[in-house]
C-alpha cells in the first residue's frame, strides 16, 4: 500500500501535498472517480465525477452544477467539510481526501473546465457550473 505523497511547500498558510510520479500519472490517465460528501445526517454520499489534479496547488478540482446534491453538502454545511475522491482501475486504486470548498469565480472555473477538457473532453457551457476544490491533506492507494 502507498501511503501519502510527499509535502513539497507552502502556499498560503497550508502545506502543498505533491503526489508520486507512479500516482501522478495515475490521475492523468482518464478514468472516473467515485466523489464521497457527507449527507447532514452523516450518511455518505458517493457518486461518480471526473475530476482533475492541480499539481501547482495540491487540489482535486470537480465542476458540477449548484444545484447538484454535492453541490449542496458542501455549500450548506456551515463550515470545513471532508470529503474524498477515489479512483480505481483493477488493482490499482488512489483515495484523495482532505477539506473540499465551493467556488463560484468565474476564473476557477474556467480553470477547471479547461482542465476538465484535456483529461476528458470538452463541456458545453452551463451558467450553474461551480467547482469544488478538494484540499488534499492524505493519500492512500496502491499505484505501481
Amino acid at each position: 500500500m502507498c501511503r501519502g505523497g510527499r509535502r513539497t511547500r507552502r502556499l498560503d498558510s497550508r502545506l502543498v501535498l505533491a503526489l508520486t510520479p507512479d500516482q501522478l500519472a495515475f490521475v492523468t490517465e482518464r478514468h472516473l472517480a467515485t466523489l464521497s460528501t457527507l449527507r447532514p445526517d452523516g450518511s455518505p454520499h458517493v457518486v461518480p465525477v471526473g475530476f482533475t489534479w492541480d499539481a501547482e496547488r495540491g487540489r482535486v478540482r470537480v465542476t458540477t452544477k449548484i444545484t447538484s446534491v454535492k453541490a449542496r453538502h458542501v455549500a450548506g454545511a456551515g463550515g470545513p467539510v471532508r470529503a474524498a475522491v477515489c479512483q480505481v482501475d483493477g488493482r490499482r486504486w488512489l483515495t484523495l481526501e482532505g477539506e473540499i470548498t465551493l467556488s463560484r469565480d468565474a476564473d476557477e472555473i474556467a480553470e477547471a473546465v479547461e482542465a476538465y477538457a484535456v483529461r476528458y473532453r470538452p463541456r458545453p457551457f452551463q451558467p450553474e457550473r461551480v467547482v469544488l476544490h478538494l484540499a488534499v491533506d492524505r493519500v492512500l492507494g496502491s499505484v505501481r
